[in-house]
């Protein structure tokens, strides 16, 4: 995990408190929540559940609820504790901790199995940081995907390093053809890449830009040609401008660029202080 600061933290639970956050496949994967082991607690005995949302003041949970649990629940006023578990990629062990929360609300999940219920939580205190920053961070990035969608970063040596490419080679796929290509800069809504031979019977056409991260993860980014560029001086290759469905770029995707971003911003506010 990066170096947290304070006012980072206190940044990131002012601007997100309320805001629920879906656990989908995409975020889950993003987060690398490890849902196995999530569970609740109370009294002593544990038992499994589901995240299907939080916020920083309370979150929904799926769990199969028996008549003995609620007596259990019931005799300790509603109170018990709700553990959350990440597996982050700079660590060996994964992050693990208790929230202290109040069950407010039970809604029954499936009518075949009604045990199965919704439980509503109110956090009791507020979450550790660790949540608030591995939350914080995907929330932030949602808001910069957008309001920073175009802003494009220059694929060279530097940038492969801190962005953490495998190469600046990729491929492509245009028309279920596949092709080599190398790319030339990539952004939160698309990418330039250079391909070899003429490009310009390729506009319109549906495109997937396969990339690949020094720590293994491989992003398949689905999009369309929208531009065609010829390449000074040579005729043999040439410039394509990508543009990403929205919808289908993966959130681990926009959380490295808002990353890279991220950094450039404060090192550049301390080369003006220096």
């Amino acid at each position: 995990m990066a170096v947290i600061t304070s006012q980072q933290i206190t940044r990131y639970y002012d601007l997100f408190r309320t805001i629920d956050l879906t656990f989908n496949k995409d975020v889950i994967r993003a987060v690398k929540l490890q849902p196995q082991q999530v569970f609740l607690k109370c009294l002593g005995d544990q038992w499994p559940c589901v995240i299907y949302s939080t916020s920083f003041v309370g979150a929904k949970v799926i769990g199969n609820i028996s008549e003995t649990l609620h007596e259990k629940i019931r005799s300790a006023n509603n109170l018990v504790n709700l553990r959350f578990s990440f597996g982050l990629s700079d660590k060996t062990d994964p992050i693990q901790f208790f929230i202290s929360a109040k069950i407010t609300g039970f809604n029954p999940y499936s009518k075949e199995n009604p045990n199965l219920n919704f439980v509503s939580l109110t956090y009791t205190q507020r979450p550790p940081d660790d949540l608030i920053w591995i939350l914080g961070k995907l929330l932030e990035t949602n808001i910069n995907s957008k309001k920073r969608k175009e802003e494009r970063i220059p694929i060279h040596p530097e940038n492969i390093r801190r962005l953490g490419l495998k190469s600046k080679t990729a491929h492509i796929l245009i028309q279920n053809i596949p092709r080599k290509c190398i790319i030339r800069d990539l952004s939160f809504s698309g990418a330039k890449v250079i391909i070899p031979g003429i490009a310009k019977f390729l506009i319109s056409k549906p495109a997937t830009l396969r990339i690949e991260m020094e720590d293994n993860p491989v992003f398949h980014l689905k999009g369309i040609v929208v531009r065609f560029e010829p390449v000074e001086g040579r005729k043999d290759i040439a410039a394509l401008a990508i543009q990403f469905a929205e919808e289908l770029v993966p959130i681990e995707y926009k959380m490295r660029i808002n990353d890279f971003l991220s950094s450039k911003r404060v090192q550049n506010h301390i080369k003006i202080q220096s």
